[in-house]
């Protein structure tokens, strides 16, 4: 019988706290596994064995780290998937040269590093969670959206969709290579209309881009600048769930290959 799904009442949770004040819940799980670099695992409220979770791959944001998986995934949803998140590589923040954070760039070696990390987080989840191998979503914010997309279109039979949080489709390098698989590929990109980093002017250039490669990708834009928001997590809750069970196809359905949603 197919799982109830089960949304996080955002009425009852307040923004992420900042970077450092580390989440605990009975349903947060952080792995200490032998991998050779920081990782966070989280394990669904009330885990059942025997069902086969879909899992979330979190890549996080630039200055960020791991354990902001341990900060969204109550607003995605406590109940409905297992998650597993990478460490980035060091990067130089913007702004503070003699200052290095954690993120992704999109160099040949950090999309190497990214793409074993982001597999070797899914191993790890299947060996200790039940997930459901064709349910992998792999989901980021930022330059860890732009690097969700990057590995989803290197790798799409891995994935069963990719979220991009405010990260733009990335540039150079050969993104559409593996295009006729990737259009299976289920795609979800989230914006802020006030954002700087990525503005609207290049969000329409991605989605004409995706469009005429026949790619089919949802877009939902929101009240805000380059940040997350509650609402853009519960989305994303709602968006996965669609794309595990589908609702009935109306009597005349669109043609169209990408779809724009705006709040």
């Amino acid at each position: 019988m197919p799982r109830t799904p089960h949304s996080v009442k955002l009425s009852k949770l307040s923004l992420p706290p900042p970077l450092g004040c580390d989440f605990q819940a009975d349903a947060a799980s952080c792995s200490s596994a032998a991998l050779d670099f920081a990782h966070v695992l989280f394990a669904p409220l009330h885990y059942e064995p025997g069902y086969a979770y879909p899992l979330i791959v979190w890549l996080h944001g630039q200055g960020a780290d791991e354990r902001q998986l341990q900060r969204v995934m109550p607003l995605i949803s406590m109940r409905n998937y297992a998650a597993a998140a990478p460490q980035g590589l060091r990067v130089a923040l913007a702004g503070e040269p003699a200052r290095e954070g954690c993120g992704w760039q999109q160099t040949d070696g950090h999309i190497q590093q990214a793409e074993r990390r982001i597999f070797e987080v899914m191993e790890m989840a299947g060996r200790k969670l039940h997930v459901a191998r064709r349910r992998v979503f792999l989901a980021g914010f930022d330059c860890g959206g732009t690097m969700a997309f990057r590995v989803a279109m290197n790798h799409p039979e891995q994935f069963a969709g990719v979220i991009s949080l405010c990260g733009a489709f990335p540039a150079g390098g050969t993104p559409l290579s593996n295009l006729v698989a990737a259009r299976r590929l289920g795609m979800f990109l989230l914006t802020g209309r006030g954002s700087r980093e990525y503005p609207a002017g290049a969000v329409c250039d991605n989605l004409r881009l995706l469009h005429s490669a026949g790619l089919s990708i949802t877009l939902r834009q929101y009240p805000c600048g380059h940040e997350l928001l509650p609402q853009m997590l519960a989305d994303i809750d709602r968006w996965i769930i669609e794309q595990i069970a589908p609702p009935a196809a109306p009597a005349a359905e669109s043609d169209a290959e990408w779809s724009r949603e705006a709040d």
